[in-house]
């Protein structure tokens, strides 16, 4: 009983032995096995130990300062055509969607009782006009009486006083005159802008009457130019008036210039850009034309409205829409992709590719953002940026570097090229977009 502790001692201080024994024997001969030079990772070109990554290019070009809104398409005039008198249609001289110039006559009423009402106001003021040269001649024949002491002076009074009132009454006649012809006009209606009348809510035979609501008798908004109305947070106000405002020689504003990208129909044709590259989308060119006094406090919003021409009716009044201001131009900014930029905490950095081909960490200042690309401060133009794979890295790390996928498009040709031309795999660096 007693040996048995003893034994059982004696077993495991064994066991440790033999796996100290098997473990040095272990190192030892993968020493041995690796003396021999390191073989290079399948697909590998550089140094070992190199981490591929995906690099961009910094750029130095013009930045154009943006701000976008959604907008709503605005007739600069709109009006709703109604009669101004009580009578019947006789002639429609417009049709559903015509377009019409500014005089152009649309409707015709019964006019028989206003022309008539017309001539009734000449007949008197010709009839007054009779009278009046009577009484000038009996004022005249009185002055000559009192002049030969055949009359009083109250008689040439008298004589003078009635024709002043002639006179008084041939001006009353004029104005009647004038009245009536007013009142004759109603009876034609004419375009008063050029434009595109809507639908026509009267016909030949149709009774109409002076009011100021119900159904017009034709809708006409102008096409061309047009405006777009458009909202900014009052965050936006101060860049939008610091573009309106003269500079300090005192020269004319330059209103800033606004883009509305009509969207494309899906399937639909496609244009091409000067290059033949990728299909752009159609855009329409204006200027800002009004800024609001006011700032809409329930909203936080200002509204600022901007005028295009419009000669080949790509924008609709009443239609809905992206807009995109230019307040200014960033001159020789250095853009590199949003994705490229590390966020810690406040600070913002970027991997580069030094002259050893190792990552280096620079900190850069954000200025301005606009789609997937960034301005920033701290890196020059020509600089290799990492864009893929820089969440490995440390300072100092050795790196192998390719086209980053920022346009793959444009990875795929410049690719293309390098393999064209016998190159290796590797591309050193690939342009933004």
């Amino acid at each position: 009983m007693r040996r048995k502790p003893l034994v059982l001692s004696l077993i495991v201080v064994l066991l440790v032995a033999g796996g100290g024994w098997w473990w040095k024997s272990r190192a030892a001969s993968r020493e041995g096995g690796g003396a021999g030079p390191t073989a290079a990772a399948p697909g590998a070109s550089g140094p070992a130990g190199a981490q591929t990554v995906g690099v961009v290019t910094a750029q130095r070009r013009d930045v154009p300062v943006t701000v976008e809104a959604s907008g709503t398409v605005t007739p600069i005039n709109q009006v709703d055509l109604r009669a101004q008198t009580t009578s019947t249609i006789r002639d429609v001289l417009v049709h559903d969607g015509q377009t019409v110039t500014r005089g152009q006559v649309l409707f015709r009423f019964d006019e028989r009782a206003d022309r008539a009402n017309l001539d009734k106001a000449r007949a008197q003021l010709a009839r007054d006009k009779a009278a009046l040269g009577d009484l000038q001649r009996q004022y005249e024949r009185a002055k000559d009486l009192l002049a030969q002491h055949f009359v009083a002076q109250s008689a040439v009074d008298t004589a003078l006083a009635s024709l002043q009132g002639g006179r008084s009454l041939i001006d009353a006649d004029a104005a009647a005159v004038d009245s009536a012809s007013v009142a004759l006009s109603y009876n034609e209606i004419r375009a008063p802008f050029s434009g595109r009348a809507g639908a026509v809510n009267v016909w030949p035979g149709s009774l109409v009457q002076a009011s100021a609501t119900g159904t017009p008798l034709v809708n006409i908004v102008q096409i061309d130019p047009i405006a777009i109305s458009f909202n900014l947070p009052e965050t936006e106000l101060a860049p939008v008036l610091d573009a309106m405002r003269p500079g300090a020689t005192g020269a004319q504003v330059t209103p800033p210039e606004v883009q509305v990208v009509l969207p494309s129909i899906e399937g639909g044709p496609s244009r091409q850009d000067s290059k033949g590259g990728k299909s752009v989308e159609s855009v329409a060119s204006g200027k800002l034309t009004f800024v609001d006094n006011l700032v809409d406090a329930s909203t936080g919003t200002i509204k600022l409205k901007a005028e295009f021409t419009n000669d080949a009716q790509k924008l609709w009044p009443g239609q809905y829409l992206r807009v995109r201001m230019t307040l200014r131009s960033m001159k020789d900014a250095i853009v590199i992709p949003q994705a490229a930029i590390i966020l810690r905490g406040n600070d913002r950095q970027v991997y580069v590719v030094g002259p050893d081909k190792t990552a280096q960490l620079k900190p850069v200042k954000l200025r301005y953002t606009f789609g997937e690309m960034a301005v920033v401060d701290g890196v020059d133009a020509g600089a290799t940026v990492v864009l893929d794979g820089k969440q490995n890295l440390r300072p100092g790390t050795p790196l192998r570097t390719q086209p980053a996928a920022v346009d793959p498009a444009a990875a795929a040709r410049l690719a293309a090229a390098s393999a064209a031309a016998g190159g290796g795999a590797s591309v050193t660096d690939i342009a933004a977009p």
